[in-house]
């Protein structure tokens, strides 16, 4: 690494972020005051220190070879902590303009977004927010790679390389059709497994907390019905004698719904924790760290 690092400068690593994002050799050089020869020399050491050509001419413009696209993230993130460490920037949340991309799933988005969004556009409205939806390990892998900067959920443990916080323990709860239960508004666990039951996972055969629970007791569960969102799950279960088992915040407005009855399941099913997570090459970030504080009160909160 040492050997490495002497033969680069700061010089020729600001070069090459500002010729990877205007693939263009004389606008690059007006971007950082320089002079097109001394801009050109620069690639070309650059070129003999990555042994790569990084920017070829392709249709009389410059196009960034394969080992530049990897290279442009983690360049940029380098640069940002660099310029934070050298200069941390004083952190004004009403002020700050920025673009943070979030990941979760739909029960995520259920117990998080609310609260964060009103947070957000009340404290810092120039934060705006991408808001994604995928599987825990594509969001983990994102977050790795740089794609996206927080990402909420249940998590494996260990995962390395990345900071994570719990944000508060899960328990699940059962819906059903109130006039399809039994006046005393339970079931047992014979009853509960003669019903087909609904599933609300990203995709279909997704593993569930609930069937390894199951599985344990040499028990399983008729799933009849797989739903990619929350949002539907009251008008599918109303009116039928379908069953859903959900993490309990899922179930916060239910009581409103006079056709619903939530219920104790007639098992034991382990909480869960739900966490953050994100790299830590955005520990230094203060936005980030704003926008990771605020979750985690409106959440602990909540």
């Amino acid at each position: 690494m040492t050997n490495s690092l002497r033969r680069i400068d700061l010089n020729l690593l600001l070069t090459l972020h500002a010729l990877l994002a205007e693939k263009h050799i004389s606008r690059a050089a007006l971007r950082l005051h320089r002079s097109q020869p001394a801009v050109s020399h620069a690639l070309a050491h650059l070129r003999d220190i990555f042994d790569d050509p990084l920017l070829v001419r392709r249709s009389g413009r410059l196009e960034p070879t394969a080992r530049a696209r990897e290279l442009e993230q983690p360049l940029t993130d380098a640069l940002n902590q660099l310029a934070a460490l050298l200069d941390p920037p004083a952190f004004e949340p009403m002020r700050t303009e920025r673009t943070l991309r979030l990941a979760m799933s739909d029960y995520g988005a259920r117990v998080v977004l609310p609260g964060l969004i009103r947070e957000v556009r009340a404290k810092a409205p120039g934060i705006d927010l991408v808001v994604t939806q995928a599987s825990r390990e594509a969001m983990a892998t994102g977050v790795i790679d740089g794609e996206i900067d927080l990402a909420f959920g249940v998590f494996p443990s260990p995962l390395q390389e990345l900071c994570r916080q719990t944000l508060f323990s899960e328990c699940f709860a059962c819906l059903a059709d109130a006039a399809s239960l039994p006046q005393a508004g339970l079931l047992d666990l014979e009853a509960w497994l003669a019903r087909p039951h609904a599933l609300v996972a990203a995709r279909a055969g997704a593993d569930s907390e609930i069937d390894r629970t199951l599985a344990e007791l040499g028990l399983q569960r008729r799933i009849s019905i797989v739903l990619p969102h929350w949002g539907v799950a009251n008008d599918v279960i109303a009116g039928t004698d379908l069953i859903l088992t959900v993490a309990r915040r899922s179930l916060a407005t239910v009581g409103q719904d006079s056709r619903l009855r939530v219920f104790e399941p007639p098992f034991s099913i382990e909480a869960f924790e739900f966490q953050q997570i994100w790299h830590p090459r955005r520990d230094i970030d203060p936005a980030h760290r704003w926008l990771r504080q605020t979750a985690a009160r409106i959440t602990t909160s909540g």
